[in-house]
């Protein structure tokens, strides 16, 4: 059962970014509600759920580290790769606004091939992550799958929208097929094996890192004009549902 759930779920994630660029009225100023909305489900996500999981990760990987003798004397390791997933994708934002202003006025300049082939890279990787710990996660129940796969679909609509805006037609021709394969390769990853849990620990923290970056740098401008209401009622709404689950 949990076989058909997990990839019916990683088919709805290639979904988002091969019909994505259908929903238009996500493009709207201020920021769309359904935009915000999605934003604040993702954060509560992570902070109810993938946070407090941390703190268990962190036991996995400190004893792995210290017992190889490794990164002895750091304390939270897990907090730092979540720490590296925020500042990756923090850079890869810098780096694409940058080469857009270099090309053109802020309003219509677009990052070079070469930025938008490293920052697509980096998504990609991203989202091959998310469909392997459709698979492999620290909890194993349906529950905990459906739960899983709500947050991370309305995160993927969040940065589709992002990456349209960000890199116009290129993406449509050509990037959004490369992260909707991403996920749909990550779950048949994870079907044929079986990784350490120190590997799933990491991921989940560059995972907590990366949402917490995403959906921030999404909501924050001033330009955005973002619903501050419809991201604290997503946030709101959905970390009672993960309270209640739980």
């Amino acid at each position: 059962m949990q076989l058909i759930v997990s990839g019916s779920i990683a088919a709805l994630f290639a979904l988002i970014h091969v019909a994505g660029f259908r929903l238009t009225f996500l493009r709207v100023t201020p920021r769309s509600i359904w935009l915000s909305l999605a934003g604040g489900i993702s954060v509560a996500y992570v902070f109810i759920h993938l946070l407090p999981e941390l703190a268990e990760f962190q036991e996995a990987i400190g004893g792995h580290l210290d017992a190889a003798g490794f990164l002895k004397g750091l304390e939270r390791h897990s907090y730092l790769i979540a720490l590296i997933g925020l500042a990756t994708f923090y850079g890869l934002d810098r780096a694409a606004q940058t080469s857009a202003r270099a090309s053109g006025t802020e309003e219509d300049g677009r990052p070079s091939v070469r930025v938008f082939w490293i920052h697509l890279g980096a998504f990609a990787v991203y989202n091959f992550l998310i469909g392997y710990l459709l698979v492999h996660r620290e909890e194993g129940d349906l529950i905990s799958l459906l739960v899983y796969g709500f947050a991370m679909a309305v995160h993927f609509m969040v940065n589709d929208h992002a990456l349209r805006e960000q890199h116009g037609d290129v993406y449509d021709s050509t990037g959004r097929w490369l992260l909707a394969a991403a996920p749909l390769a990550g779950w048949a990853l994870g079907l044929s094996t079986d990784v350490s849990p120190v590997f799933i620990s990491a991921v989940f923290a560059f995972l907590a890192g990366g949402v917490v970056m995403n959906v921030l740098k999404e909501e924050l401008p001033e330009d955005r004009e973002s619903r501050f209401w419809a991201f604290a009622l997503g946030s709101g709404a959905y970390a009672v549902l993960l309270l209640a689950a739980g």
